[in-house]
């Protein structure tokens, strides 16, 4: 387990255990992790916490991890059709920034 899966699961336990101190900590330290960590670590991390729990990891942290790593391969259409998918587990808030994703990824999938 990686460094940021490692920080990704303890966001997930101080959320889950509803402890708001080891919460805030949490979350800073995974907000840290995430913004300077690479896309194959983001992506190793998403598929290893959503492989565990798909929906123990708050889709705040998943939306700035998928964010983080497009912005890393915009030219990879496979991961934008993942973000989309999972934008849209989210409700209509995301809707309109999934199709973007995916118009995107046919794009370059053409």
């Amino acid at each position: 387990m990686s460094n940021l899966s490692n920080t990704a699961q303890r966001l997930v336990q101080a959320v889950s255990d509803a402890d708001s101190r080891r919460a805030s900590e949490a979350t800073r330290e995974y907000i840290e992790q995430v913004t300077f960590a690479t896309a194959d670590d983001i992506v190793a991390m998403l598929r290893e916490s959503l492989g565990r729990d798909w929906s123990a990891l708050p889709p705040w942290a998943r939306n700035l991890a998928y964010r983080l790593a497009c912005l890393q391969r915009p030219d990879d259409a496979g991961l934008l059709r993942e973000a989309a998918a999972d934008l849209l587990s989210f409700g209509p808030d995301w809707d309109e920034h999934a199709e973007r994703l995916k118009e995107q990824a046919n794009r370059l999938s053409n």
